[in-house]
């Protein structure tokens, strides 16, 4: 009997640093939950910033973005905090993804919010905050709190968790992160 193929998840990294410490982060949780669902990072860097007066006709970045999140089974939010607030670059990829009325990708699509920072309670305001803005627009998002310190070597060259107990409390978050979205999959 074949089996069914792993949900794929979407994950967006709300940092466009090319050495973005929560890019790191991404790229260790997608190793964390290989072999329960596989990962694709979506850019967000290439779209341009929202306008209404372009919805009539949608720039091909924009239907690139929606079409691949559209796709996915379920979404990972990995980002930085930004002025006790989400950056810029995020917030943008979210109002581009609700829109036009009535096209949002958000709805019902199953969704992790974590982040990290070198500041000790990690991003735990962005994440307040875009836990009321991703539940406004629809989304299912995974219960409890991830706020993750970044040390010096946290996650090695090749993209793993240096810290056991770091590795050990993500690791939880990733496999209840897969049932949720094979659950809603199903």
């Amino acid at each position: 009997m074949p089996t069914a193929p792993l949900p794929h998840v979407a994950v967006i990294v709300g940092s466009n640093r090319r050495e973005s410490i929560n890019r790191k982060l991404a790229q260790a949780l997608a190793k964390l939950g290989a072999g329960k669902f596989d990962a694709k990072v979506v850019r967000i860097d290439d779209l341009p910033l929202y306008n209404q007066d372009n919805e009539g006709t949608l720039p091909p970045e924009v239907v690139r973005f929606k079409d691949e999140i559209k796709r996915a089974d379920g979404v990972l939010i990995v980002t930085p905090e930004h002025n006790r607030s989400m950056p810029t670059v995020l917030k943008n990829a979210i109002d581009w993804g609700a829109r036009p009325f009535g096209t949002s990708v958000w709805p019902g699509k199953p969704g992790f919010i974590t982040g990290t920072s070198p500041g000790a309670i990690g991003t735990a305001l962005v994440q307040a905050n875009l836990r009321t803005v991703m539940l406004g627009l629809g989304m299912t998002l995974l219960g409890g709190e991830s706020y993750v310190q970044f040390k010096p070597n946290l996650v090695d060259e090749n993209g793993k968790i240096t810290d056991e107990n770091t590795e050990k409390f993500l690791q939880g978050f990733m496999d209840r992160f897969a049932t949720l979205v094979t659950k809603l999959k199903a």
